[in-house]
């Protein structure tokens, strides 16, 4: 790189050194040769080499010319090191390339179809310094090509770059310059990644405020040297740091106390991340903004011209889908504009079309067959230069996946295609589509037209809250489900016709056609289908009917227009729509918001750290020494496994009885934790003989080295454990938890409330208390089911029917003491801990009705799990009806839900 941009800069030095270089070599070569001369007359002289006048001479001639070719040599080295020096002034920008380089290789990491090649990354690197503008101080041009570069590649590589992961890209270029600059602790990067495990327990000074997972988060800040004394700190300025906490911009507030001017920008950014997760994404904005530049986070949009005046005949162009996209209609429209049309060929490649493609392609577009991909790569590797069109153009689309050609994509130019985002941008596309489709009609005049206009609002605003539900994670739906433009369009057509075919409209056969099948065709969980009917609701029914109705209640953003507005007012209403969406029109509670940006942010520091290159050297060592000390404190904190003869003790202790199943759950559980607890010490123990280098470092041994150190629970342990979102720390403190809670049934008996979050398998538990009131009472398992009262606080004696349980979180509402019903959230409280609840088994009659909300129970925030045989996800556990005073609608469209374990 520094060869390439002294070549741009100073063609005349590079020349001149490439000169010099060969010129001494051609010198060394002759002196060698020289040497050779005469040792061969001094091995083939005879007699006195005194009397031999040629080899006298020859000497002779060779010191003259030797010294000739010393002192030739003594300048052009002399010259060559006046070259270097204006060299080195150019240093930093093939340090600055080097960084970009690796920056750009790793996010390969992320999505297979981000491979860049070296050949275009040095023709963007040649640009840019052809591009910017010329200086005769040096020190200043090197910043200027430097600033150009950055950006440039930075701009070129965001067009084939998915939204979501633009800011991270941004970020990790800041973060790599700013460690090479030494302005950025590689400590403080990792743990602003990563996290860290609390070094000291002391007890929340806050409460009331502050929620446990921040709490631990600062605890956790004692493992970097700057913020040795935070926890202790902060209960003294717990004032300040509660304004920061309640601001809506925390990320702009100052910090109090001393902390302020002790910390620079990226530390106050680790303490935000503590207190205030939601706002990390602007803090990563701002933070940008300030040390690369506010063009690095403004929104980069490519289009096709751009991305045609950049390829070349044999450069293929290759469009990055993401579902329910399809970028043809842009195309053809390109096509169109470029008086291409009749001489477009397409195909979408499948069994039997390889042929075909091939024959189109020697002719003259495809998309993606794995099996024909190694013959699509050699066709476009061996595409003739010389004979070749100019205007001859390969155009590719793809989804995201390992099987496309790593060539074809380091070499061509991409373009990723996404659906748009928001409701106001969903609307527009359906009203610049679909609904123009209907515009002959819209505008026929018939009778039933208006009623057809505004339920074709209202099934647009409807498609557009399904796919924006998606990025409120669980909350939203539990499975992030790909609703396409056909969903809508088939709605819309069955829309039309079931208006014209009935006298009244069919609301009830609306709702089954689009929430059961069309829509509801793509819902795999049952939960989600539930909902998804319960948002249908609000959209299909009379009251849409009417020019004055609101859709998002007092608010009237989301309404009905009059009778007599033209369908293309409805076009012009929908750009005056706010472009970030109003909770309520989800029916979910502000807090949904808060939830949403932390889970982005998490996502977000979860991508960079997966990009995070192998430690090296020093820093390899220093990783080594830190993991092995978390190792051996990790092995001193777990419980050591039992061993054979303790689980025979125990099985001798609680054996199987027809009385009593719980026996039967407790031998099954402790089993489980023992196969746990020994793949946790072997590992261990075998990871700090490798270290010591008493051992091998195998792969798997490494994968867990890394695990420790970037603070995530090992693939090899969480494969023999219960389902967790917990990093390490959390994790060892839960699990060491859950074999007390074992430890304490064990010893004392069973217990008179269960710890429903420490069972390795909750619905083996529940069933064993169903079987013990099935025997107890002599009928059919099958007939009886539970009821639920929710207790005060936890009995002292266990109750004679039944049990009670304790530990579940509550997620998208809160429990009301002093109501006894559920109740709307706090704001920022996106968990609160829910009361005993005292599980009732009873025979179920037909005609039971749900008491309240019908509340699913999940074993982890991520709710969504593999399906299994019953049509159950494995996430889920039981459901249990919660008294309200509200519809059970209300609390669906909220997501509400108990959780056995938290994600901290």
């Amino acid at each position: 790189m520094l060869a390439l941009v002294v070549m741009q800069e100073r063609p005349d030095l590079e020349e001149e050194r490439s000169a010099i270089v060969v010129g001494l070599a051609e010198m060394k070569n002759e002196l060698k040769q020289i040497e050779d001369r005469i040792l061969l007359k001094l091995s083939s002289s005879q007699g006195s080499p005194v009397d031999d006048i040629d080899l006298i001479l020859t000497l002779e001639g060779s010191k003259v010319k030797s010294e000739e070719i010393k002192a030739k040599v003594e300048a052009a080295e002399i010259t060559e090191s006046n070259i270097e020096v204006t060299r080195r002034l150019y240093i930093p920008v093939a340090k600055r390339a080097q960084i970009l380089f690796f920056c750009l290789a790793d996010l390969a990491f992320v999505d297979p179809m981000y491979q860049y090649s070296l050949e275009w990354f040095i023709q963007i690197f040649i640009q840019s310094t052809v591009q910017t503008e010329k200086s005769g101080e040096i020190d200043e041009r090197v910043e200027t090509i430097n600033d150009h570069f950055t950006f440039n590649l930075y701009s070129k590589v965001c067009q084939s770059l998915f939204e979501k992961n633009k800011l991270q890209y941004a970020l990790l270029i800041c973060a790599r310059i700013m460690l090479d600059a030494g302005t950025l602790d590689p400590h403080d990067w990792m743990f602003f990644l990563a996290g860290g495990m609390p070094k000291k327990d002391i007890p929340n000074p806050a409460p009331s405020w502050l929620p446990v997972r921040a709490w631990q988060e600062i605890l956790s800040l004692g493992n970097l040297p700057v913020f040795k004394d935070f926890a202790e700190s902060f209960s003294e300025n717990a004032k300040g740091f509660k304004q920061i906490f309640d601001s809506a911009e925390p990320q702009r507030m100052p910090l109090p106390g001393e902390w302020n001017s002790k910390l620079d920008d990226f530390k106050k950014m680790i303490v935000l991340k503590c207190l205030r997760p939601d706002k990390v994404t602007n803090a990563i904005q701002q933070f940008l903004v300030l040390h690369l530049g506010q063009q690095f986070i403004e929104p980069r949009t490519t289009d096709l011209e751009a991305m045609f005046s950049d390829s070349n005949s044999t450069t293929p162009l290759i469009f990055v889908l993401s579902t329910g996209t399809d970028p043809a209609a842009d195309l053809y429209k390109f096509a169109d504009k470029n008086k291409m049309t009749k001489r477009m060929m397409s195909i979408s490649l499948g069994q039997g079309q390889g042929p075909i493609a091939e024959n189109m392609l020697l002719q003259s577009n495809c998309h993606l067959a794995p099996s024909w991909m190694p013959r699509l790569e050699y066709l476009i590797d061996n595409i003739p230069i010389d004979t070749v069109h100019k205007d001859f153009r390969v155009w590719l689309t793809s989804a995201p996946s390992p099987s496309f050609p790593v060539s074809i994509l380091q070499n061509g130019s991409k373009m990723t295609v996404e659906p748009p985002r928001g409701i106001k941008a969903n609307m527009l596309r359906a009203f610049t589509g679909q609904v123009m489709e209907y515009n002959n009609y819209l505008t026929s005049g018939k009778p039933k037209v208006q009623s057809f206009k505004w339920l074709l609002f209202s099934l647009c605003l409807f498609h557009g809250v399904c796919l924006e539900r998606r990025k409120f994670g669980p909350l939203g739906f539990n499975i992030p489900y790909e609703f396409t433009d056909g969903d809508l369009r088939i709605c819309i057509s069955q829309l039309q016709m079931f208006i014209e075919e009935y006298s009244d409209v069919p609301f009830k056969v609306l709702s089954y056609t689009a929430g059961e099948i069309n829509y509801g065709g793509r819902v795999t969980d049952d939960w989600d289908r539930r909902c998804i009917m319960n948002v249908l609701a609000d959209f299909y029914k009379p009251e849409v009917m009417n020019g004055d109705y609101s859709f998002d209640g007092a608010d009237r953003i989301y309404h009905q227009l009059p009778e007599e507005t033209a369908i293309i007012d409805y076009e012009t209403y929908i750009r005056t729509l706010p472009v970030n969406d109003s909770t309520a029109l989800f029916g979910l509670h502000s807090n949904a918001d808060i939830s949403s940006a932390q889970a982005e942010a998490y996502s977000s520091l979860s991508v960079l750290l997966s990009m995070q290159p192998r430690a090296v050297g020093e820093q390899a060592t220093n990783q080594e020494d830190v993991t092995a000390q978390l190792a051996q404190s990790i092995l001193e904190l777990i419980h050591q496994p039992r061993g054979a003869k303790e689980i025979a003790r125990i099985q001798k202790m609680y054996p199987v009885l027809y009385q009593e199943s719980l026996n039967t759950v407790l031998v099954q559980e402790v089993i489980r934790f023992e196969k746990l607890l020994t793949i946790i010490h072997s590992t261990l123990k075998d990871l700090l003989k490798a270290l010591k280098g008493l051992a091998i470092l195998s792969e798997k041994l490494e994968k867990l080295l890394n695990s420790l150190f970037t603070n995530s629970v090992p693939d090899m342990w969480a494969s023999k454990a219960y389902p967790s979102l917990k990093p390490l720390g959390a994790w060892v403190s839960d699990l060491q938890a859950r074999i007390d809670f074992i430890n304490n049934w064990i010893q004392n008996g069973i217990p008179t409330s269960f710890w429903i979050s420490g069972f390795y398998f909750p619905q083996a538990f529940l069933t064993g208390c169903l079987q013990n009131y099935a025997r107890r009472k002599a009928i059919a398992i099958d007939s009886i089911s539970y009821k639920f009262m929710v207790l005060d606080t936890e009995p002292k004696k266990a109750p004679k029917e039944g049990c009670v349980i304790h530990g579940l979180f509550l997620e998208g509402a809160r429990w009301n003491p002093k109501a006894l019903k559920l109740d709307e959230s706090f704001p920022k409280e996106l968990y609160i801990d829910m009361p005993p609840i005292w599980l009732i088994p009873h025979q179920s009659v037909s005609g039971d009705e749900n008491v309240g909300y019908h509340c699913p129970v999940y074993k982890t925030l991520k709710r969504a799990g593999v399906l299994s045989t019953t049509g159950h996800s494995t996430n889920y556990v039981l459901a249990i009806d919660i008294p309200s005073d509200k519809p059970e609608s209300h609390w669906i469209k909220r997501g509400v839900a108990l959780i056995c374990a938290l994600d901290f």
